[in-house]
């Protein structure tokens, strides 16, 4: 499983290829000061600047290596925020999370590393739920037709562009700075559509193709089950559908995320041709951790319980 002193062999590896992620070039780092901006009778609101210049470095399609958290802490992803992660993947579709507790992982993140929440369907109050915690954007999962992504674009953008409810939570400055938002967040928001399904496979020219959608994250597990292997995400007509999923997105182009286990499988995803990298979980890293340190600490070295 991924350590955070992975991230040390990642970057080297991939430097050989030309290929610096930020996240790879220091184990640590310091967050800076937040971006504020002032408003009048001295409110302070957090700026969009940063959810600009990740979706900035999407569009690059910059090597971006993020992690994914499932537990309900504050703590636990402002730790891995400072670990030199470039984003972290919040996971409401199978975590244990509600958007109280999400919002408060957003904050404790803080503006140096964006966070990319993935709702639990393609449904407009979630994604609009979402976006008002102040995450940089969503992933919204098991879009499976171009109509499909054209509806969780139109769940994430303010009218005229799409059908967003417009509230007073914390990404519009707690009613502060609903203008602002208003006039700004279609742009930065960052829209992800998760393609996990076999049949959406001869679709990805015409979901690729919809306006708005900023890429497209490939959830292998699902992906393998929908081939009737689920779990054998290295089975040749599993590979083939990654493949060509890739390929559409190249050819758009658009930047093409992954899920992968480890350390060593970032390293071959970013080789492939992903720029939006997930590597294992808070739960995977947390239990490999502790399950290394009770080996190395057992007295005759076997790592058997006393």
């Amino acid at each position: 499983m991924l350590e955070l002193s992975d991230w040390e062999r990642v970057g080297s590896r991939l430097a050989t290829r030309g290929v610096r992620p930020a996240a790879v070039h220091s184990v640590t780092r310091v967050t800076p000061p937040q971006v504020v901006s002032r408003e009048p009778e001295g409110h302070t609101v957090m700026s969009d600047s940063s959810h600009h210049t990740f979706r900035d470095r999407l569009a690059r399609r910059e090597p971006l290596l993020g992690t994914l958290l499932t537990l309900p802490s504050p703590e636990i992803a402002e730790l891995l925020a400072s670990a030199g992660f470039d984003w972290l993947f919040i996971d409401m579709e199978h975590g244990l999370l509600d958007f109280e507790i999400v919002q408060r992982m957003v904050q404790a993140a803080g503006s140096a590393c964006p966070c990319l929440v993935r709702v639990p369907y393609n449904e407009p109050i979630l994604i609009g739920k979402a976006l008002d915690t102040g995450a940089a954007g969503v992933i919204v999962p098991h879009v499976g037709t171009p109509e499909e992504a054209r509806a969780a674009v139109r769940a994430a953008k303010y009218p005229p562009t799409g059908a967003r409810s417009i509230g007073a939570g914390r990404a519009q400055g707690y009613g502060r700075r609903i203008q602002q938002a208003i006039a700004g967040d279609n742009e930065s928001t960052v829209v992800v559509a998760q393609v996990e399904h076999a049949d959406a496979v001869p679709q990805m020219a015409e979901i690729v193709a919809v306006r708005g959608v900023n890429a497209v994250f490939i959830g292998p597990f699902d992906l393998s089950a929908s081939f009737g292997k689920p779990g054998e995400i290295d089975a040749p007509d599993v590979r083939q559908a990654i493949g060509a999923i890739v390929a559409a997105c190249a050819a758009r182009p658009l930047p093409c995320g992954l899920f992968v286990g480890d350390g060593d499988a970032a390293c071959r995803a970013f080789g492939d041709g992903h720029s939006l990298v997930c590597a294992a979980t808070d739960t995977l890293l947390l239990g490999d951790a502790a399950s290394r340190l009770r080996s190395a600490s057992a007295p005759d070295g076997s790592g058997a319980r006393g």
